[in-house]
């Protein structure tokens, strides 16, 4: 082997050994997403940790009124909460080809468990929208999976709808992951009692 091979392989190795630990790094949410579409319906299923506990992770979902956190809603109000139901008036916003695209709807949250939280519109923009969220313990903190289906009513083309979905969704839910870890649990939490 020449000098100039010798060097080439050391280098390559040299590369290697700078970029890996960084690939790894980047992901450290374990992020996973998936976003399809059948006709006009698109799913979107998405997994990711967070340095919180079950509970923590459970009320961050549950502040209705702090929903503004997550990337994309400008606003989320309780119109009324009964038993474990929760209707909640909500007005997001997509930049689609740089048109701002906002979507107003009313969902109704049904709040199965502490570890279930299912929603679904009941009027609103979208034809139709609705999915949940499940938390459970993992060794990061909690893990959150969200898994939702809906159906636009928008003259954009479907294609181009799907392409900003994929590009957009991973920062989108890097963020959200972010915002949840910088939960501070309140004096009067049920997490504060029983983490």
């Amino acid at each position: 082997m020449t000098a100039y091979g010798t060097v080439n392989w050391k280098v390559c190795l040299l590369l290697l050994l700078t970029f890996v630990p960084a690939m790894a790094q980047s992901n450290p949410h374990d992020l996973d997403i998936s976003i399809s579409r059948t006709g006009a319906r698109f799913d979107v299923q998405v997994q990711f940790t967070a340095p919180v506990s079950p509970c923590q992770a459970y009320g961050f979902l549950t502040n209705y009124e702090e929903a503004k956190s997550i990337p994309g809603i400008l606003s989320s109000k309780v119109l009324s909460r009964e038993n474990n139901k929760v209707l909640v008036e909500r007005v997001a916003k997509e930049r689609i080809l740089l048109i701002p695209v906002y979507l107003h709807s009313t969902l109704e949250f049904t709040e199965v468990s502490t570890a279930q939280l299912n929603f679904t519109q009941i009027k609103g923009d979208a034809k139709s929208y609705s999915g949940n969220w499940m938390v459970s313990p993992d060794k990061k903190g909690a893990r959150f999976t969200h898994h939702a289906t809906f159906e636009l009513d928008t003259s954009i083309p479907l294609f181009i709808v799907q392409y900003f979905l994929e590009n957009s969704a991973a920062k989108r839910f890097e963020i959200m992951a972010e915002n949840i870890a910088q939960i501070q649990v309140a004096a009067n939490s049920p997490c504060r009692m029983n983490p």
